[in-house]
């Protein structure tokens, strides 16, 4: 049966034997699992029917960091220990809320895991992820699920958004001026007299070329200074960035809060973008911390007609829901009518999405889902995160390694980095 394919097992570059008579698996274990419980009744049933789980004695070594994978693991009886490149370890036991998440979803193992105790694994195909993103190629089509059926708050917006009556936010003057002139293959002089044009951009461009984030000991006084040491392109992205912060306004008290919630959020994902992809060194500095700014933007247009309604149209909890199902599709379109690169418009759509693979090499999609992340790490109620080495983009992390406790190191390491220039950017 063809739709099976992506559970179907391959045990290829695996490093252990299956040691033990593996265990029937059932439709409700399959829904306990973080993404594939998305599938259909009908696909998990089948798969549950045809397959068993792989069980593997006490101390045995499941993987080892490193190696190329083409399935992921997910564990469902027992306890591993799973240790990094630095010797640090950390234990899933598969009643805990992380053993709802794959142990690894990468090309390549980010850990080594040994058995602690006998263990009953669930092995399917990475082609599974794959599957899931095809699903989502409608990019702008958003159909209303089965448990959103009654929300009477999406239907209108939907309604609303079908009829393409939806106004879409519009980049400010000196961007497009800036970006149309660089078309041109302009010098920085003549890019300083457009930016020039905009006293509150100038002025925020050389407090961000002075920030953290460059961490240069002369300061730059000047608009030229600041360009020359920013670089063009990287002044490009910078304007863009600058500017988006007008987007998020409203007059309604009520969305005030959301945007103002959602604004302070991007500029946190935003800074820990620039910080990831300078330590990493595969990715813009400045094109991920506006991957980080927009990806969220399409939260703006549906909030904004929200405002327009009713106040007791809607409960809280149908705005939340909603919202969540809009933002990837809406901010698709908002960055296709900017004119982005294929590379930004695609944030959006995956940057919720642990398990997205869009690409075999690291790319901004990976870093803002890492630093989405990275930004929940330690709040309250926030249980069911992935560990940060099992997902995708940790795999194509190349000389610099992810773990919980790194994690938690280098956001403390950051701190003041990051707080310094969210401060910039949120003026």
């Amino acid at each position: 049966m063809s739709f099976l394919n992506p559970f179907l097992k391959d045990k290829k570059n695996e490093s252990s034997d299956i040691s033990l008579v593996g265990d029937s698996i059932t439709v409700e274990t399959l829904k306990r699992l973080i993404p594939i419980r998305g599938f259909s009744d009908e696909i998990l049933q089948a798969f549950a029917t045809e397959h068993k789980s792989e069980v593997y004695s006490k101390k045995t070594v499941l993987f080892r960091i490193n190696d190329t994978t083409d399935s992921i693991l997910y564990l469902l009886k027992g306890t591993i220990v799973l240790s990094d490149d630095k010797g640090n370890t950390y234990e899933v036991e598969a009643e805990a809320a992380k053993a709802k998440f794959p142990l690894s979803s990468g090309t390549k193992h980010t850990t080594t895991a040994l058995a602690k105790t006998e263990v009953s694994l669930l092995r399917v195909q990475q082609k599974i992820m794959t599957d899931r993103q095809t699903s989502l190629n409608g990019h702008t089509e958003i159909s209303i699920p089965d448990h959103l059926t009654d929300n009477r708050l999406l239907h209108s917006f939907l309604e609303h958004y079908d009829s393409e009556a939806l106004e879409l936010p519009t980049l400010p003057d000196i961007a497009l001026k800036l970006r149309k002139a660089m078309l041109q293959d302009i010098g920085i002089a003549d890019a300083v007299k457009i930016i020039q044009l905009d006293p509150v951009i100038s002025a925020k461009l050389i407090e961000v070329a002075n920030c953290p984030l460059y961490m240069t000991p002369i300061p730059a006084k000047t608009c030229f200074t600041a360009v020359s040491r920013i670089g063009l392109n990287a002044t490009r992205n910078l304007v863009i960035s600058l500017s988006i912060n007008h987007i998020f306004k409203t007059n309604s008290p009520l969305i005030k809060f959301y945007l103002d919630k959602i604004w302070k959020n991007s500029l946190y994902i935003s800074t820990l973008c620039h910080v990831l992809a300078t330590l990493t060194k595969q990715v813009n500095p400045e094109e991920a911390l506006l991957a980080g700014l927009i990806c969220d933007i399409g939260t703006v247009p549906f909030l904004n007609f929200a405002a327009n309604l009713p106040k007791d149209y809607y409960t809280e909890t149908e705005l939340n829901l909603a919202l969540q199902l809009v933002k990837g599709p809406i901010g698709y379109k908002i960055l296709v009518e900017w004119g982005f690169s294929d590379e930004f418009i695609k944030i959006p759509l995956y940057s919720d999405d642990w398990y997205q693979n869009t690409s075999s090499e690291l790319n901004l999609v990976d870093i803002v889902v890492l630093s989405r992340l990275h930004s929940l790490i330690g709040q309250t109620g926030m249980t069911e995160l992935p560990a940060i080495t099992s997902i995708p983009a940790a795999s194509k992390l190349k000389n610099f390694s992810l773990s919980p406790e790194h994690s938690l190191n280098l956001l403390y390491e950051a701190k003041s980095q990051i707080n310094d220039a969210m401060k910039v950017l949120a003026n």
